[in-house]
């Protein structure tokens, strides 16, 4: 086998090798006949090198070179030799030289592949079935070096700040984190199960009443939720971080230290402050109508509801609705541009869109002559728009509304700021929410995390806000965060707020153990790691930059998972399948 071993790989090889011989092993990416010589594109991890042969020669090399397979891998030796000045490639580092073939052998032959490696607008399904080979591509390559980079400094990072990094436990309990959980079927143990956790939380926190004072871990997490283009099916992995005797600021500077540095590192030429805005929750529906604002879209949400209602819209705000505003610059747009807007708002649930635009003869539209000038001029502001949008309904819902309305208005108009990454830190969550059931049950839930800490547990149920914070960036949520309840008291008051009797708390969290044999105040976050590789990526659906991720249904097609387990097992397990009509 030693003759397989190259001495040199493809991008090492430029001018500086010229008439030296060398021996390159990799794919055969391309193959073009030219007539009278044969070219092979020839790729490896780190990068490509041009290769050519005569037809004229009869060696056993052109015979080879003539049968060889698209994607078979191969090793080449030959001489370096330089381009002329017409055929160099400016592209490839390697674009001044080519490889005289003087020998070739095929080390793995390819069958006929079930797309080209470089195949644009390729079908998600046969992507992930073939996950392997479209990896090959250069920009998967990228981006697993990207993963590799951000990972890298994370840990470095976090060790500089005196992280101490410690793995917790895969097989655990439930506890609830918010979405359902993965359940593991124990063999020693018929009838009981193992949870995949959701996020550390327990054990993090089981970690501070362990004087570990400052702890992280680049860790797993499991959640069977639904897909989104910005969430994974199936698990993900978050920097999961905890620090004893921190406030909500401590925990921000971490952040600030650690993201600020990892994406300047990464995207240097990219525009990022070093400081990043605090923004109340209530604010940021306000303001943006989301609780992760794109801050580089400039459109501001303005609330009317106080102000003369246009009578199209009385009903839809009475008994305690919304009507909010967005002024945008508009130059000269089609009725096109505003019909599908109108569309995008109403497949969300809007009952229509209502606006005016100010031209040179004054305000035109539907709204021209049911809003005053006052109100317009308060709408618009000093920010020289000159088109008003109204979205009226019930106040979740019109805020919704509008910050969708927001998103696809800054898109539209091409208003983001380019190469940018906007964050911003969205405080003072409510602990809890109205939550009304299908079933009649109606009762107050936790809106988050239970394991937070409430900042005024006194006030009224719908005001009591919680110690809890996201970091958002450029539209997307990127970590959710908290002061920790850690005081055995609060946390079982919170639990009766939401119809908890509190009975069997020791034995549904063991956390709460720790609490009775002395535990510092804590506090910490999980920025996601998919996330923040989506963003440094320069893509917009998260399963773009995993190796192997499942697809919208949860199914890893590649290794046919989940997959139908034999009796055998299930008799091992004490299991038996309910007919899937039940």
């Amino acid at each position: 086998m030693s003759n397989i071993y190259r001495t040199h790989t493809c991008g090492q090889i430029n001018t500086s090798l010229i008439d030296q011989s060398v021996k390159l092993s990799g794919f055969v990416r391309k193959k073009r006949d030219h007539g009278t010589v044969l070219f092979i594109d020839l790729v490896d991890a780190s990068g490509i090198v041009q290769c050519v042969i005569s037809k004229s020669d009869d060696s056993q090399a052109f015979k080879v070179a003539d049968k060889v397979s698209h994607e078979s891998v191969v090793v080449i030796e030959g001489k370096i030799i330089k381009r002329s000045n017409e055929t160099i490639n400016k592209n490839i580092s390697s674009g001044e030289v080519e490889l005289l073939i003087t020998s070739m052998q095929v080390l793995s032959a390819a069958q006929e592949l079930p797309f080209a490696i470089n195949q644009p607008d390729l079908n998600e399904e046969l992507a992930l079935r073939y996950r392997f080979l479209y990896l090959r591509r250069k920009e998967m390559q990228e981006i697993l070096a990207i993963r590799t980079n951000v990972i890298k400094l994370l840990r470095q990072y976090m060790n500089e700040l005196g992280f101490m990094e410690i793995q917790t436990p895969i097989l655990a309990s439930s506890s609830p984190e918010g979405a359902r959980d993965y359940v593991v079927p124990s063999r020693l143990h018929p009838g009981k199960f193992y949870a995949l956790p959701q996020a550390p939380q327990q054990f993090k926190q089981l970690l501070m009443a362990s004087g570990i004072e400052r702890y992280f871990q680049i860790a797993p997490c499991f959640r069977d939720e639904d897909s989104r283009a910005d969430r994974l099916v199936g698990e993900f992995y978050q920097l999961d971080f905890e620090m004893a005797f921190a406030t909500q600021e401590d925990v921000f500077k971490v952040l600030e230290h650690v993201m600020y540095r990892l994406f300047k590192t990464i995207k240097p030429e990219y525009k990022i402050q070093e400081k990043f805005p605090r923004i109340p929750y209530l604010e940021a529906i306000a303001k943006y109508g989301s609780d992760k604002p794109d801050l580089r879209n400039p459109l501001l949400i303005t609330d009317i509801t106080n102000e003369p209602t246009p009578n199209i819209f009385k009903q839809l705000v009475a008994d305690g609705g919304k009507l909010l505003a967005i002024s945008a610059p508009i130059e000269e747009k089609s009725s096109t541009f505003f019909d599908q807007l109108t569309a995008h708002v109403s497949q969300l649930g809007a009952k229509g869109l209502a606006y005016c635009v100010l031209k040179e003869g004054g305000w035109t539209g539907l709204l021209a002559k049911m809003l005053s000038d006052e109100t317009k001029q308060m709408i618009v502001g000093n920010t020289g728009n000159n088109a008003i949008f109204l979205i009226a309904d019930k106040k979740d819902m019109a805020y919704k509304l509008a910050g969708a309305l927001r998103t696809q208005l800054g898109n539209k108009l091409n208003l983001i700021e380019e190469k940018t990454f906007a964050f911003c830190f969205i405080t003072d969550f409510p602990m809890f929410e109205w939550n009304e059931s299908k079933s009649g049950e109606n009762k107050w839930d936790f809106m988050h995390n239970p394991f937070s800490m409430p900042q005024n547990l006194d006030a009224p149920v719908e005001e009591i806000l919680s110690y809890q914070y996201d970091i958002a960036c450029n539209g997307y949520e990127l970590s959710s965060g908290a002061v920790r309840n850690y005081n055995l008291d609060i946390v079982k008051r919170v639990f009766e707020i939401v119809g908890d009797d509190c009975s069997n708390l020791e034995e549904r969290f063991p956390l709460y153990k720790s609490f009775k044999y002395g535990i510092p105040p804590h506090a910490g976050s999980a920025p996601g790691i998919d996330r923040i590789i989506m963003l440094l990526s320069d893509r917009t659906n998260v399963r773009d930059i995993v190796p192997f991720p499942l697809n919208q249904n949860g199914e890893n097609l590649l290794m046919h998972a989940p997959c139908v387990i034999h009796d055998q097992l299930l008799k091992e397990l004490r299991l038996a399948l309910l007919p899937k009509n039940i």
